[in-house]
Protein backbone atom coordinates (compact mmCIF):
# COMPACT_ATOMS: atom_id res chain seq x y z
CA UNK A 1 0.00 0.00 0.00
CA UNK A 2 1.11 3.53 -0.98
CA UNK A 3 1.68 6.05 2.41
CA UNK A 4 3.14 9.36 3.01
CA UNK A 5 5.25 11.08 5.41
CA UNK A 6 4.81 14.04 7.80
CA UNK A 7 7.10 15.57 10.42
CA UNK A 8 6.02 13.55 12.92
CA UNK A 9 3.88 13.70 16.44
CA UNK A 10 4.10 16.95 17.60
CA UNK A 11 4.70 18.46 14.33
CA UNK A 12 8.49 17.13 14.51
CA UNK A 13 8.95 19.46 17.65
CA UNK A 14 10.79 16.84 19.87
CA UNK A 15 11.59 17.89 23.68
CA UNK A 16 13.34 15.75 25.67
CA UNK A 17 13.36 15.46 29.42
CA UNK A 18 15.36 13.42 32.13
CA UNK A 19 13.35 12.37 34.79
CA UNK A 20 14.35 10.51 37.63
CA UNK A 21 13.55 6.83 38.35
CA UNK A 22 12.21 7.89 41.55
CA UNK A 23 9.95 10.99 40.35
CA UNK A 24 6.18 10.52 40.00
CA UNK A 25 5.02 13.94 39.23
CA UNK A 26 7.00 15.70 36.78
CA UNK A 27 5.49 13.59 34.03
CA UNK A 28 2.12 13.90 35.35
CA UNK A 29 2.17 17.96 35.59
CA UNK A 30 4.63 18.23 31.98
CA UNK A 31 2.13 15.65 29.76
CA UNK A 32 -1.06 17.81 30.91
CA UNK A 33 0.80 20.91 29.79
CA UNK A 34 1.57 19.85 26.65
CA UNK A 35 -1.13 17.53 25.41
CA UNK A 36 -2.83 18.51 22.16
CA UNK A 37 -0.11 21.02 21.96
CA UNK A 38 2.46 21.29 18.65
CA UNK A 39 5.41 19.64 20.36
CA UNK A 40 5.98 16.01 21.37
CA UNK A 41 7.66 15.60 24.93
CA UNK A 42 10.01 12.35 25.29
CA UNK A 43 11.24 11.22 28.73
CA UNK A 44 14.52 9.33 29.74
CA UNK A 45 14.39 7.88 33.60
CA UNK A 46 17.83 8.13 35.07
CA UNK A 47 18.65 5.67 38.01
CA UNK A 48 18.38 8.08 40.95
CA UNK A 49 18.38 7.39 44.50
CA UNK A 50 15.16 7.83 46.35
CA UNK A 51 17.20 8.83 49.73
CA UNK A 52 18.02 12.93 48.90
CA UNK A 53 21.27 14.42 50.18
CA UNK A 54 23.55 16.09 48.05
CA UNK A 55 26.09 12.55 47.77
CA UNK A 56 23.07 10.71 46.71
CA UNK A 57 21.94 13.48 44.26
CA UNK A 58 25.98 13.53 42.92
CA UNK A 59 25.66 10.14 42.05
CA UNK A 60 23.54 10.95 38.88
CA UNK A 61 26.33 12.97 37.23
CA UNK A 62 27.75 9.06 36.05
CA UNK A 63 24.40 8.63 34.01
CA UNK A 64 23.99 12.07 32.46
CA UNK A 65 25.24 10.87 29.04
CA UNK A 66 23.95 7.87 29.08
CA UNK A 67 20.42 8.50 29.48
CA UNK A 68 20.35 11.54 27.37
CA UNK A 69 21.75 9.26 24.84
CA UNK A 70 18.66 7.14 24.87
CA UNK A 71 16.73 9.96 23.12
CA UNK A 72 16.63 10.10 19.39
CA UNK A 73 18.39 12.89 17.56
CA UNK A 74 17.12 16.02 16.59
CA UNK A 75 15.58 17.10 19.87
CA UNK A 76 14.65 20.89 19.91
CA UNK A 77 15.56 21.00 23.88
CA UNK A 78 16.55 18.79 26.82
CA UNK A 79 15.84 19.25 30.25
CA UNK A 80 17.07 17.55 33.22
CA UNK A 81 14.38 17.26 35.59
CA UNK A 82 16.33 17.52 39.30
CA UNK A 83 16.23 20.76 41.28
CA UNK A 84 18.51 19.18 43.57
CA UNK A 85 20.27 17.61 41.46
CA UNK A 86 21.76 20.39 38.96
CA UNK A 87 22.29 22.04 42.04
CA UNK A 88 24.85 19.90 43.48
CA UNK A 89 26.63 18.90 40.02
CA UNK A 90 26.43 22.14 38.63
CA UNK A 91 24.08 23.75 35.36
CA UNK A 92 27.05 23.77 33.16
CA UNK A 93 28.64 20.42 34.06
CA UNK A 94 25.08 18.86 33.40
CA UNK A 95 24.56 20.45 30.18
CA UNK A 96 28.00 19.92 28.69
CA UNK A 97 27.47 15.78 29.93
CA UNK A 98 24.45 15.84 27.96
CA UNK A 99 25.66 17.90 25.19
CA UNK A 100 27.98 14.92 24.66
CA UNK A 101 25.14 12.80 23.37
CA UNK A 102 23.39 15.52 21.96
CA UNK A 103 25.65 18.63 20.29
CA UNK A 104 24.57 21.98 20.00
CA UNK A 105 21.14 21.12 21.59
CA UNK A 106 19.76 23.98 24.25
CA UNK A 107 19.88 22.08 27.98
CA UNK A 108 18.06 23.56 30.66
CA UNK A 109 17.57 22.12 34.50
CA UNK A 110 14.97 23.72 36.78
CA UNK A 111 17.64 25.57 38.77
CA UNK A 112 18.70 27.43 35.97
CA UNK A 113 15.01 27.66 34.40
CA UNK A 114 13.73 29.20 37.83
CA UNK A 115 16.54 32.20 37.84
CA UNK A 116 15.38 32.48 34.21
CA UNK A 117 11.74 32.86 35.06
CA UNK A 118 12.27 35.09 38.31
CA UNK A 119 14.76 37.33 36.01
CA UNK A 120 12.14 37.11 33.03
CA UNK A 121 9.15 38.80 35.71
CA UNK A 122 11.24 40.95 37.12
CA UNK A 123 11.45 39.23 40.46
CA UNK A 124 14.84 39.56 43.06
CA UNK A 125 13.09 38.96 46.64
CA UNK A 126 11.48 35.68 47.12
CA UNK A 127 9.74 32.72 49.39
CA UNK A 128 11.11 29.41 48.73
CA UNK A 129 9.17 26.16 49.72
CA UNK A 130 10.86 23.37 49.29
CA UNK A 131 10.61 19.41 50.47
CA UNK A 132 14.56 19.03 51.41
CA UNK A 133 16.16 18.74 54.44
CA UNK A 134 18.60 21.48 55.25
CA UNK A 135 21.76 19.71 53.52
CA UNK A 136 19.79 20.36 50.19
CA UNK A 137 17.81 23.12 50.46
CA UNK A 138 21.38 25.10 51.97
CA UNK A 139 23.33 24.88 48.66
CA UNK A 140 20.03 26.18 46.46
CA UNK A 141 19.49 29.29 48.64
CA UNK A 142 23.43 29.77 47.82
CA UNK A 143 22.77 29.36 44.28
CA UNK A 144 19.98 31.80 43.91
CA UNK A 145 22.33 34.12 45.93
CA UNK A 146 24.88 33.76 43.35
CA UNK A 147 21.91 34.90 40.09
CA UNK A 148 21.11 37.71 42.17
CA UNK A 149 17.94 36.17 43.75
CA UNK A 150 17.06 36.94 47.11
CA UNK A 151 16.00 34.18 49.52
CA UNK A 152 13.71 36.55 52.33
CA UNK A 153 11.22 33.20 53.91
CA UNK A 154 12.09 29.58 53.77
CA UNK A 155 10.29 26.73 54.76
CA UNK A 156 10.80 23.01 54.24
CA UNK A 157 8.57 19.58 54.67
CA UNK A 158 12.34 18.32 55.92
CA UNK A 159 12.11 14.79 53.72
CA UNK A 160 14.97 12.96 52.12
CA UNK A 161 12.76 10.26 50.53
CA UNK A 162 11.63 10.93 47.03
CA UNK A 163 8.68 8.41 47.26
CA UNK A 164 7.04 10.69 50.21
CA UNK A 165 7.92 14.13 48.80
CA UNK A 166 6.03 12.63 45.21
CA UNK A 167 2.57 11.96 47.68
CA UNK A 168 3.18 15.56 49.71
CA UNK A 169 -0.72 16.98 49.03
CA UNK A 170 -0.92 19.97 47.12
CA UNK A 171 -2.85 21.23 50.02
CA UNK A 172 -0.13 21.15 52.24
CA UNK A 173 2.27 22.64 49.43
CA UNK A 174 -0.38 25.85 49.01
CA UNK A 175 -0.36 26.39 52.90
CA UNK A 176 3.01 26.90 53.16
CA UNK A 177 3.15 29.30 49.54
CA UNK A 178 0.34 30.98 51.60
CA UNK A 179 1.91 31.31 54.80
CA UNK A 180 5.32 32.35 52.90
CA UNK A 181 4.29 34.29 50.42
CA UNK A 182 2.74 37.08 52.86
CA UNK A 183 6.58 37.61 54.07
CA UNK A 184 7.61 41.20 54.01
CA UNK A 185 9.58 42.07 50.99
CA UNK A 186 8.67 38.72 49.12
CA UNK A 187 7.64 39.62 45.29
CA UNK A 188 7.31 35.60 44.53
CA UNK A 189 7.02 31.96 45.68
CA UNK A 190 9.46 29.55 44.41
CA UNK A 191 8.31 25.74 45.18
CA UNK A 192 11.12 23.49 44.23
CA UNK A 193 11.51 19.77 43.68
CA UNK A 194 9.97 18.02 40.38
CA UNK A 195 8.07 15.68 42.42
CA UNK A 196 6.36 18.28 44.44
CA UNK A 197 3.00 18.69 43.24
CA UNK A 198 1.93 22.28 41.97
CA UNK A 199 0.03 22.92 38.88
CA UNK A 200 -3.17 22.44 40.87
CA UNK A 201 -2.88 25.34 42.96
CA UNK A 202 -0.74 27.89 41.50
CA UNK A 203 -3.68 29.84 40.01
CA UNK A 204 -5.27 30.18 43.29
CA UNK A 205 -2.27 30.71 45.16
CA UNK A 206 -1.41 33.31 42.94
CA UNK A 207 -4.75 35.56 42.85
CA UNK A 208 -4.78 35.33 46.90
CA UNK A 209 -1.20 36.62 47.05
CA UNK A 210 -1.15 38.89 44.06
CA UNK A 211 2.10 37.27 43.55
CA UNK A 212 3.73 34.90 40.80
CA UNK A 213 4.04 31.44 41.81
CA UNK A 214 6.89 29.53 40.49
CA UNK A 215 7.81 25.31 40.38
CA UNK A 216 10.35 23.31 39.31
CA UNK A 217 8.19 21.65 36.57
CA UNK A 218 6.52 24.91 35.76
CA UNK A 219 9.69 26.92 35.20
CA UNK A 220 11.50 23.72 33.61
CA UNK A 221 8.74 23.47 30.84
CA UNK A 222 8.48 27.16 29.93
CA UNK A 223 12.43 27.27 30.01
CA UNK A 224 12.69 24.49 27.60
CA UNK A 225 9.61 26.10 24.98
CA UNK A 226 11.58 28.85 25.23
CA UNK A 227 14.96 27.43 24.13
CA UNK A 228 13.59 25.46 21.26
CA UNK A 229 11.93 28.41 19.54
CA UNK A 230 8.20 27.57 20.00
CA UNK A 231 6.94 30.92 19.25
CA UNK A 232 3.75 30.82 21.43
CA UNK A 233 3.05 29.06 24.54
CA UNK A 234 0.89 31.56 25.93
CA UNK A 235 -1.34 30.00 28.74
CA UNK A 236 0.06 26.56 27.71
CA UNK A 237 0.79 26.26 31.92
CA UNK A 238 -0.82 27.30 35.00
CA UNK A 239 0.56 31.24 36.38
CA UNK A 240 1.75 34.44 35.71
CA UNK A 241 5.02 33.17 34.24
CA UNK A 242 2.90 31.67 31.22
CA UNK A 243 0.53 34.34 30.84
CA UNK A 244 3.40 37.11 30.44
CA UNK A 245 6.01 34.96 29.42
CA UNK A 246 4.05 32.56 26.92
CA UNK A 247 6.17 33.88 23.78
CA UNK A 248 9.42 33.37 22.52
Amino acid sequence: MPFELDDGAGQGRRLGVIVLSTDTSLEHEAGGTMAGRPVNLLHARIPANAHVTPDDLSTMEAQMTATAARFPQGLAALGYGCTSGATVIGSDRVANLVNAAHPAVPVTDPARAAAAALHHLGVQRIALVSPYVPSVTGPLVALFAQNGIEVLAEASFGQSEDWTVGRITEASTAAAMLDLGRRPGVQAVFSSCTNLRSFGIIDTVEAELGLPVISSNLALLWHMLRLSGVADYHCWGPGRLFQIGGTA
